[in-house]
């Protein structure tokens, strides 16, 4: 394990960033991260970089902050890429580059580790699950943690967890959350206005993502898509089309659920997930360059939709013919 307060002590600028499409786990590990930095280096300048998250994060302390482009003329000695591997960060992915030092903590097990530094823990549930525990490896990072690092933290954790439902909850990862819960922020609210809570416009872009679903496979892949004359209709933008994957995986009968949106002329962004952990659909995204987890991965794929979409099928059904074999 590496000691994340010896491998930052010196650095006068710091950025923290995470991949695009920042999720709860992005958000909250790279919120915890500074506030955890600004308390063991009060000296040093540090920054997160980030797309705009959702406004339902804004109960962690200091997200305003967050800054969505580089600032003209920045320059940082060092770079702390979390929950992602460095091609990911999108317009961040610049600040990766030599004179800094780059430091690389995730989870997912497709990340190769990069960086001068790097710590990957492919068993983790959650990146936030990964930093609390650098966190608290020396006495020192312990005495560091506090209410609002821990509510960042505890964020990361549900989120990648599915409110803890998902197979990758460890006795561990449990342990972990009843400590960060004990230094009494309230949790129940968190979860309702971060998780469960949808607008007027994630309501209406999710019924009309599960009313033009269909299924293939004889039911065992449930497809749909998201158009950006449909987004416009609506008013919608990225972050409204969270969590609609997991309603497709959820229909009775489907061991894979795709959703499918245009992030740009002949772009799409591709979104998998499983029910099974035969089902490794991390697998498929790696394949197009992407990466995730056993049930939940993703990656871009130039085409149009029924290019993109039949380039899909063709790996999930390899996925499904090889579990079929192992069960």
């Amino acid at each position: 394990m590496i000691d994340i307060l010896k491998e930052c002590r010196g650095a006068k600028n710091i950025a923290i960033t995470g991949h695009t499409n920042p999720d709860g786990d992005c958000i909250g590990s790279c919120m915890g991260l500074l506030l955890f930095m600004q308390k063991a280096f009060p000296e040093a300048k540090c920054t997160v970089l980030l797309e705009r998250p959702d406004p339902s994060y804004g109960v962690i302390l200091g997200i305003d902050k967050i800054r969505h482009e580089i600032p003209e003329g920045e320059n940082y000695d060092l770079v702390i890429v979390l929950d992602s591997v460095v091609s990911r960060c999108g317009f961040a992915s610049a600040v990766a580059q030599a004179p800094a030092k780059v430091i690389n903590i995730d989870h997912h097990k497709s990340n190769p580790g990069e960086g001068d530094v790097s710590w990957v823990e492919p068993d983790a549930a959650a990146c936030g699950q990964v930093l609390y525990k650098l966190m608290c490896a020396t006495q020192e990072g312990k005495a560091l943690m506090d209410r609002d690092i821990a509510l960042a933290l505890y964020i990361a954790i549900i989120h990648d967890t599915g409110v803890l439902q998902y197979s990758n909850t460890s006795p561990e990862t449990l342990r972990i959350v009843a400590d960060l819960v004990s230094f009494g922020f309230d949790f129940t609210t968190l979860i309702d206005k971060t998780f469960y809570e949808n607008t007027y416009v994630q309501s209406q872009v999710l019924g009309r993502s599960l009313l033009e679903a269909f299924p293939l496979m004889d039911g065992q892949v449930m497809v749909s898509r998201m158009e950006q004359r449909t987004m416009d209709f609506y008013g919608a933008v990225k972050s409204d089309l969270s969590g609609i994957v997991s309603q497709l995986r959820i229909i009775k009968g489907v061991k894979i659920a795709i959703f499918i949106y245009e992030v740009g002329p002949q772009e799409h962004k591709v979104s998998l997930r499983s029910g099974s952990d035969l089902l490794d659909v991390s697998k498929v995204a790696t394949y197009f360059g992407g990466g995730g987890h056993i049930r939940a991965a993703g990656c871009n794929i130039n085409g149009n939709f029924y290019d993109v979409l039949n380039a899909v099928m063709e790996q999930v059904e390899k996925l499904l013919a090889e579990a079929a074999k192992a069960e």
